[in-house]
């Protein structure tokens, strides 16, 4: 019989997971309003297994946290009572979830600040119109960057965060340090172009996004605390000179913490004959972790049973394959065909198209 290393139980911290296939955290705009809608019950609940882990959607800390239509808070009372019954869905299948805590920093537009504000960074640096996906071209406003004073005020946001997740039947959170958004703008020295203690050395730029690490830890447990990383990448105008050195520092400095994971996203890949080349350039950072290491980027079946089974990392996350197949897991242990996931509804308001209607096995018409 086949060796499905994917498959495989994993013990990750007092977590009993039944296999390393991670649901990756996937924004989704649908949440009108940033509060969770009742559909988000059936598109969780259906992606949930037995001890599978699943990473909530980005989740805003605050009011100035947000920089798109209708993505999820958790800073309001009625935020947390929206997330419980989600929760709870999850929790009736025997799933392990996590909620992906997140600060957009710069990457907004006055729209979406309180009265009308300037959004805070690392930076007063603006971020250039993006074209999207779809063609459409995102515009950013002018950010401000925080003073020295205010950043422990930012740090709060994300301890409360916290707090509230666990209040919400959250396991845990995971610190969204990724993909150019405000603990990266603070990390990456392209962004971060500060002469206070939180600016220049790394040290001193790592500082902001260590000091939530503590915070968080110290509200919730260290034992529930996952980060995400993504040194390689450059999105946003959010690079770095050097980051191998950056990953490795920020990993060993987790360590100090004792956190439950790091999860961290391979570089950008290539595509040949349809199928992602992955660079593998995160052996030094798993191997310098001491917890649970989770990788993400371009992972298919095979190559995530490969980096399983030569020890590259503990699980993997998936992102565009889970949104597509609600029951990957599922479909990876009996090698079953995958639904091809449409990129143009990944971030539509309608609460089924895209979201909560792709078949699953059973319904699939391709068995």
């Amino acid at each position: 019989m086949e060796s499905i290393p994917l498959m495989t139980p994993y013990k990750m911290g007092k977590f009993d997971l039944s296999h390393r296939v991670v649901l990756a955290p996937l924004t989704r705009r649908r949440s009108y309003g940033s509060v969770p809608q009742p559909h988000a019950i059936l598109h969780y609940s259906q992606q949930a297994t037995k001890g599978g882990l699943l990473i909530a959607e980005a989740t805003g800390v605050s009011n100035t946290a947000q920089g798109y239509n209708d993505t999820p808070g958790i800073w309001t009372k009625e935020q947390v009572e929206a997330w419980k019954p989600i929760v709870n869905a999850v929790h009736e299948k025997g799933g392990i979830f996590f909620c992906q805590i997140w600060h957009v920093g710069r990457v907004s537009h006055y729209k979406y600040q309180p009265n009308g504000q300037a959004p805070i960074s690392s930076t007063d640096k603006q971020i250039p119109p993006q074209e999207q996906a779809d063609g459409t071209v995102e515009e950013y406003s002018p950010p401000r960057g925080l003073r020295t004073e205010e950043i422990p005020d930012i740090v709060n946001d994300f301890r409360l965060a916290a707090r509230n997740a666990i209040e919400a039947g959250f396991d845990g959170v995971e610190i969204h340090g990724t993909y150019g958004y405000l603990i990266e703008q603070f990390m990456k020295d392209s962004s971060n172009n500060r002469t206070d203690k939180y600016g220049g050395s790394l040290e001193n730029r790592c500082r902001f996004a260590l000091e939530v690490v503590e915070a968080v830890s110290n509200e919730i447990g260290s034992d529930r605390v996952g980060f995400k990383l993504s040194p390689f990448t450059y999105y946003l105008e959010c690079f770095d000179s050097n980051p191998e050195i950056l990953g490795l520092y920020m990993v060993q400095s987790l360590n100090k913490f004792n956190i439950l994971y790091c999860h961290m996203v391979e570089p950008r890949q290539s595509v040949v004959e349809g199928r992602y080349q992955i660079p593998h350039r995160l052996l030094p950072m798993r191997k310098a972790f001491n917890g649970t290491f989770v990788a993400v980027g371009g992972y298919d079946r095979e190559e995530g049973n490969k980096v399983v089974a030569e020890g590259y990392t503990d699980l993997v996350a998936y992102g565009r394959h889970f949104l597509a197949n609600p029951d990957l897991p599922r479909r990876f242990e009996l090698g079953a065909p995958l639904n091809k996931y449409n990129r143009l509804t990944f971030y539509t308001s309608d609460p089924v198209e895209g979201y909560n209607d792709y078949p699953s096995l059973e319904e699939s018409p391709l068995i």
